[in-house]
């Protein structure tokens, strides 16, 4: 059995436990937690019907069906107008409202408690981690990403991760170790408003990086521009990129330049997309293997703007 069902498995068995989702009434409130669901998605849209309800949770219509008339006889629930009782909207009455609230701040409470012993870094790493959870297993379900400067601990994840993602490709140790070189490196000559690195995050997670460094000769070089396999397809190659142009051209460097490789494919559309030009191709086996590297450049035509330093504003993006 794979490592990742025994790891869900044992953690389902520990989460379960945690908050008391095997107990009769969940949190002593009288209800399921199943129930308890349901009223909390009354609770949190607007004007739901039964349908939308249905799929968030994923319980059988007929279950749900049940549920609504025990919250209509408790005086809970107010249903619309309409033929269909799936698709009539439904909303809480002053008394639902009551008692999600008091299940809420009951629930809130609980789970305090049992925090509470966490120094505060601690919890920051256990909510980042629960955000992971999600963002791996929730497939489709859009969460919005940003992208920020880089902080302390970055260059080492970056290095890392990019040398283990490109070994497929069958790039050896000579990868990994040009990898802490070019990160090493940044942080000992690292030049304000002149160099910048930039690092996209969604849910709290590493999705992806970018460089942009002072080559000299008011040349600016794109390095080491890497997106997740799990992020992917939600433009954060596309913006990583569009901050190194627009520093670039902001800082007033005349020429922007980067070095690729003809099999990474996805990269390459980026570059192209965003303006750059293939000015060299050559054939190398620094990487352990033989592999075609190209030289891509972009060309600031009015030599660069000299506008002021970009701040490092740190936009979210929603996909």
């Amino acid at each position: 059995m794979p490592d990742a069902v025994v790891a869900i498995r044992t953690f389902n068995r520990f989460y379960t436990r945690f908050i008391g989702a095997l107990d009769v009434h969940y949190m002593e409130s009288g209800l399921s937690l199943a129930e308890a669901r349901a009223l909390y998605e009354i609770a949190h849209r607007d004007a739901p019907v039964a349908a939308d309800i249905q799929t968030q949770l994923g319980i059988d219509a007929g279950y749900l069906s049940r549920i609504l008339r025990r919250f209509e006889k408790k005086g809970w629930i107010s249903r619309g107008r309409g033929s269909d009782a799936r698709r009539r909207p439904i909303a809480l009455t002053p008394e639902g409202e009551a008692a999600f609230a008091a299940l809420d701040a009951r629930t809130r409470s609980r789970i305090a408690d049992k925090i509470d012993r966490l120094p505060a870094p601690d919890q920051r790493t256990l909510a980042t981690a629960l955000e992971s959870i999600q963002t791996l297993l929730g497939g489709g379900e859009a969460a919005p990403w940003r992208l920020r400067t880089f902080r302390t601990g970055d260059m080492g994840m970056i290095a890392a991760r990019q040398s283990i993602i490109y070994e497929p490709y069958g790039w050896r140790r000579e990868m990994e170790a040009l990898q802490g070189a070019i990160t090493s490196a940044f942080l000992r000559n690292f030049k304000p408003g002149r160099e910048q690195c930039w690092v996209a995050e969604r849910a709290g997670v590493m999705a992806g990086s970018v460089f942009l460094v002072d080559a000299g000769d008011d040349v600016a070089q794109l390095r080491l521009l890497y997106v997740e396999p799990w992020a992917r397809g939600l433009g954060i190659g596309q913006a990583l990129v569009a901050e190194c142009v627009a520093f670039a051209r902001a800082a007033g460097y005349a020429k922007l330049v980067l070095w690729t490789h003809t099999v990474l494919e996805s990269a390459r559309r980026i570059y192209e997309a965003a303006g750059f030009q293939i000015t060299e191709v050559a054939m190398h086996d620094g990487f352990g293997k033989a592999e075609q590297g190209e030289t891509w450049e972009l060309e600031f035509g009015d030599g660069g703007e000299r506008l002021v330093t970009p701040t490092g504003i740190e936009p979210v993006f929603q996909p």
